[in-house]
């Protein structure tokens, strides 16, 4: 039902991968210090963005794809001319840069700072010149500094609905939300009883989903931190997206190397995962990576979507029409159940 595209042009694994507004352009990053552009429509390398020293952890892309924009292990962020690869301005700071991501207007970047070398982990705001691109303020307009111990560190972080907000995901399996001009902590409830590997938001960032290192994804409304579902898996779960045609999410992760060798199964759960995002029910797994997937994102339009895998593999899967048609069939099925289940409740 879908069609693969196996995309070899990274080194080291593949650390997250997204795509732009249009979706006609698929961006990864690695371990080996390279960020990869390519056509989404049939894997073909577009370029590469050569300058880093260390591991890039995160990268975006304007929403007129004029600018990327990366965050690497090598204690910098660096602003790229997406139309000629070049390199435009680059931010130092005195940790690892583990994400980064446009605001909704573009003119301000949210990262975040591990702790490392003496430093506290942190989220920050950085204002982009749009106007002149190699005319940046090195000097962070928010800073918002982690004062507790290394389990409560932030580890993921974007931004909400109309810039408002900053949702943060912590080592320790919490979220907080912060007021995006202040920096005031407005909330922060207890989400998962693991790390936080992901945030991804729906398509108008009222809700978001997160993944955690204890097995499961849930999705949260922004408004009130509520959690309205939860997705349990049989592994670690290293990234979570929503579709935002159909009614349902995708999961990635699996275990890791170490702790394969040392369980009775000789499969490390290395697929894709379904669920049905209101009735919470798997769907379906797609196999194909060799090692854990390490990120998961999902077309604008919800045609096709992409994994990242420990194993150096980015596999590009466009979903036919009878995949849509499944789906619906299996919504009608869901549907079906709860309609019977409420007419026992009457009767």
């Amino acid at each position: 039902m879908m069609r693969p595209i196996m995309m070899k042009g990274h080194e080291r694994p593949l650390t997250q991968v997204k795509y732009n507004k249009e979706g006609d352009l698929l961006l990864t990053v690695s371990k080996d210090k390279e960020a990869s552009i390519w056509y989404s429509s049939n894997g073909e390398r577009l370029g590469t963005l050569e300058g880093h020293a260390g591991t890039i952890w995160s990268i975006d892309v304007d929403k007129d794809t004029h600018y990327f924009v990366t965050a690497s292990a090598d204690f910098t962020v660096k602003l790229w001319l997406a139309e000629t690869g070049e390199c435009l301005h680059t931010w130092y700071f005195d940790s690892p840069v583990k994400r980064v991501e446009f605001n909704h207007i573009c003119d301000k970047v949210v990262i975040v700072t591990d702790q490392a070398m003496g430093q506290k982990a942190s989220v920050r705001v950085l204002n982009v010149n749009q106007k002149d691109a190699k005319a940046q303020d090195d000097q962070a307009v928010l800073t918002i500094t982690n004062e507790e111990d290394s389990k409560n560190k932030y580890s993921v972080a974007g931004w909400s609905y109309g810039d408002l907000y900053l949702i943060v995901g912590h080592a320790n399996g919490k979220v907080s939300k912060f007021d995006a001009k202040t920096g005031e902590l407005l909330q922060t409830v207890d989400v998962h009883e693991g790390l936080i590997t992901d945030i991804q938001f729906s398509e108008d960032r009222s809700y978001f989903v997160t993944s955690s290192k204890d097995k499961t994804a849930k999705l949260l409304d922004v408004d009130n931190l509520h959690i309205f579902k939860k997705y349990g898996a049989d592994a670690p779960m290293n990234s979570a997206c929503i579709t935002p045609v159909k009614e349902f999410v995708i999961l990635g992760g699996g275990q890791d190397a170490r702790d394969v060798t040392t369980t009775s199964s000789s499969e490390g759960k290395f697929e894709a995962r379904f669920y049905h995002k209101i009735f919470e029910d798997e769907i379906g797994r797609v196999k194909g990576h060799f090692g854990p997937l390490n990120y998961v994102a999902i077309h604008p339009n919800g045609t096709s979507y992409a994994s990242g895998g420990e194993d150096g593999y980015i596999r590009l899967h466009h979903f036919h029409k009878s995949y849509f048609d499944f789906l619906y069939d299996v919504e009608k099925t869901a549907q079906s159940q709860v309609n019977n289940l409420q007419k026992e409740i009457e009767a």
